[in-house]
């Protein structure tokens, strides 16, 4: 024992100062929120949608507009474009409370807003979540689990997941929802006590991801449960996940900053 508690002085601090200090470093080819410069567009040019594998690329009077709900944040875009019009950034923050959000058309995305004040003052210093995997390939489930290290340290935010929807606040969906499991996301869904949240994190868990077009699936969460949040990514980094529950409970004001307390 005596060991185990000198080992552990000897490590020091191990839980990362953000959103109170700097963000975590990422990874070198961490993509994060894409641009379009609709101006560099070549006319007639349909390279990028002719190579997205989830048709999230679409135009709309010569100008490109991509779904984040079904972008897997992966390079076949940028690589096709012969103008380089869209290119990947490191922007991490992505979460948005509606799906139609989700829709990057050269405006701004607005991140996510924080609950009304009457969920707040239920959950914003202590929201517990079942997480559901709902089909998913325990991708974006890792990136959960993920949270909870010493690292992350989700708890010191309230934030907890828990092992029964009757001891939870909401869940936290992933996956597309795959038929078999839509009868075991709606009991659990039924056996949270309300009122009650949804968060979808995922492509997957927003519009089907790579899946979107098999009909062995739903199409995500949002075609079972109402969600409030929507997170995506495949996989979100956990560095947005954490961005999103934390503008969610209104513990981040829009430009990363921590709000007043």
């Amino acid at each position: 024992m005596i060991r185990t508690l000198l080992a552990r002085i000897s490590q020091g601090h191990r839980t990362m100062l953000w959103p109170d200090g700097p963000a975590p470093a990422l990874a070198e080819r961490y993509r994060g929120l894409p641009t379009i410069d609709a101006g560099r567009c070549p006319e007639a040019c349909r390279a990028c949608a002719d190579v997205c594998p989830t048709e999230a690329i679409s135009f709309s009077a010569g100008k490109p507009a991509i779904d984040l709900g079904r972008c897997l944040f992966c390079p076949e875009c940028e690589a096709a474009c012969p103008e380089k019009a869209i290119s990947f950034t490191r922007d991490y923050r992505l979460a948005v409370r509606s799906r139609d959000d989700l829709r990057l058309d050269g405006a701004a995305l607005p991140l996510a807003k924080a609950l009304d004040a009457k969920l707040l003052s239920l959950f914003g210093r202590s929201l517990k979540l079942r997480q559901v995997s709902a089909g998913g390939c325990n991708a974006c489930e890792a990136d959960v689990n993920v949270l909870g290290t010493i690292g992350w340290d989700l708890g010191r935010f309230g934030i907890q997941v828990v092992a029964s929807p009757r001891h939870a606040d909401g869940l936290l969906i992933t996956g597309p929802v795959t038929k078999n499991m839509e009868l075991a996301l709606k009991k659990t869904w039924d056996a949270v006590p309300p009122p009650k949240i949804v968060i979808a994190v995922g492509a997957c868990a927003i519009s089907g991801g790579p899946y979107y077009d098999r009909p062995e699936q739903l199409g995500g969460a949002a075609s079972v449960v109402p969600v409030d949040l929507f997170v995506p990514g495949c996989p979100p980094h956990p560095l947005t996940i954490l961005d999103g529950l934390l503008r969610l409970l209104g513990k981040l004001e829009d430009e990363g900053r921590v709000a007043p307390r």
